[in-house]
């Protein structure tokens, strides 16, 4: 199993790959023009001329912003800063998704923790309405320290989850072994902070703790690398097309999945007694 100061090279590695491929740039944008608040009373704001954006929740409500934007494949990047201390109970929601009942959708959700103990990272893909393919993660870090890149990567052939420009899940496109996979309807970037103590932690056992009201998360530095309805494979914004993981990022992929993942709905037999999912035996 890879040491951890072989893993550390070998990122430094991979994010030199990565930016030199993607050609990523963070710098501070206007949070105004990609993004709107769209409940909780105030508890969602935009500070600093646009440079940071955070959502509060107390026990009257949380709250949530969605992008100006819908989006039809691309490279979605957020810095955020998750809530800290105490935070069990609540769950901060960062996810792509289209409209109605048959809606797709790529999800990220950050499980609440007692103070000490690590979040949980709840995945998730749906497709025409259809879920229940999570899995989830610890990280390899205190995500409520300092800030941190979570990305999704969505092009007609994979989907791909990473942290710190670190694959962490891919969920690909097998629709020639009959499993489907969202490509056609364009989806916004939400989040929202919200309480979940029914099932957020330990499955509901840990309840929220009011007297550590209000929590906070922070979002900054957001970026969007998508190809526009007018574009051509061969302008260089539309390579994000054709875009998938590199032998070096597989064995990323492999490590964080053999050291941090603590659920695969693909092993979970009392789930599915019948059999599992068929992706689970093509990937």
């Amino acid at each position: 199993m890879t040491s951890l100061s072989s893993f550390n090279i070998k990122l430094s590695l991979v994010v030199v790959i990565l930016i030199s491929c993607l050609v990523v740039e963070y710098s501070a944008s206007d949070l105004n023009q990609d993004f709107g608040i769209t409940w909780g009373n105030g508890r969602g704001k935009i500070l600093n001329d646009g440079e940071l954006l955070t959502l509060t929740l107390d026990n009257t409500s949380g709250s949530g912003f969605e992008s100006k934007k819908e989006y039809l494949f691309g490279k979605i990047d957020m810095q955020i800063k998750l809530v800290p201390g105490n935070s069990a109970g609540t769950v901060t929601a960062y996810y792509l998704s289209s409209q109605g009942s048959n809606h797709d959708e790529i999800d990220f959700e950050f499980l609440g923790n007692l103070s000490g103990e690590p979040y949980t990272v709840h995945t998730n893909v749906y497709t025409q309405g259809k879920g229940e393919r999570e899995q989830q993660f610890h990280l390899w870090f205190d995500p409520t320290a300092d800030f941190h890149t979570y990305s999704v990567l969505w092009n007609p052939q994979t989907i791909v989850f990473s942290v710190d420009n670190v694959p962490i899940r891919e969920f690909k496109n097998l629709e020639d072994k009959g499993v489907a996979f969202p490509k056609s309807q364009p989806m916004k970037l939400y989040s929202s902070l919200w309480d979940a103590d029914q099932w957020a932690t330990r499955g509901g056992l840990i309840k929220t703790d009011w007297s550590n009201a209000p929590f906070s998360a922070s979002y900054r530095n957001f970026n969007a690398h998508t190809c526009t309805s007018n574009s051509n494979n061969s302008n260089s914004s539309c390579t994000i097309l054709a875009e998938k993981l590199d032998p070096v990022s597989q064995e990323k992929l492999r490590w964080v999945q053999q050291k941090f993942m603590i659920y695969n709905y693909c092993t979970d037999t009392k789930r599915f007694p019948q059999g599992f999912p068929l992706e689970c035996s093509t990937t």
